[in-house]
């Protein structure tokens, strides 16, 4: 009996260190929505089951950019800003050709500010300098690749081996140095074409070493940038 009341007090005074340990452990809000997206992702990739599916016309969500997009839309009324609650979040298209100029279409979003609901902001980016060695500019490209973290939207203009041009994606986990690479899900990267229309493909923990995408957009006129969720994202009110 005298054994049994040691340990109840025992456990009486270690529940309350168990129960500040659960909460330190518990996700952000900006952490779920990340964990969120990314599963709306591998849910759309199991879906497919390996197959290519519509990415020609604007409307399809299987084109790269639109696929990130439904990835963010489909889980973003649950989310606001702490500083704006009463506005509904947003991510920004891509900014226009015209905007973009002298480079090329494809490396940056328009700029939304938060009071407009835009969960967004630019990490990191990278433009071909002109003005230095493809050696120093590579420098620079790696050092902005390192900078991957899981949830970032990757927006580059670039000539990769499956295509020429936009595309968009998002990291499902941070850059990993030992092996010096990066893992994303995204749609379109890879695709085909069936009477004239273009379709794409699911890929989801997809994994290239970084300078894969740094030989993509190591041009002139040409680069990259990372998007990341804002820290100050709350629940819905």
């Amino acid at each position: 009996m005298k054994r049994t009341l040691v340990l109840f007090m025992a456990l009486l005074l270690v529940l309350p260190a168990l129960g500040r340990m659960e909460e330190g452990q518990a996700q952000s809000p900006r952490e779920d929505l990340i964990n969120r997206m990314i599963s709306t992702a591998k849910e759309q990739f199991d879906k497919a089951r390996g197959r290519a599916l519509p990415a020609h016309s604007s409307g399809d969500i299987y084109v790269c950019k639109n696929f990130t997009v439904y990835m963010f839309r489909q889980n973003r009324d649950a989310f606001r800003l702490a500083e704006f609650p009463d506005v509904p979040l947003v991510i920004a298209d891509n900014l226009p050709r015209e905007e973009s100029r002298p480079y090329a279409y494809g490396i940056a979003w328009k700029d939304i500010p938060a009071s407009e609901g835009h969960a967004f902001y630019e990490a990191a980016s990278f433009y071909y300098d002109s003005q230095l060695s493809k050696a120093e500019n590579r420098e620079l490209a790696r050092a902005f690749m390192q900078q991957v973290q899981r949830g970032d939207f990757f927006q580059m203009a670039a000539n990769y081996y499956y295509g020429v041009g936009a595309h968009s994606l998002v990291f499902t986990e941070d850059y990993d140095p030992e092996t010096d690479s990066v893992t994303w899900t995204d749609s379109n990267m890879k695709g085909k074409k069936v009477d004239g229309k273009r379709y794409g493909y699911i890929q989801y923990d997809a994994v290239k070493k970084i300078d894969w995408f740094i030989d993509a957009f190591l041009r002139k006129n040409h680069g990259a940038t990372l998007y990341r969720l804002r820290d100050d994202i709350i629940y819905k009110p």
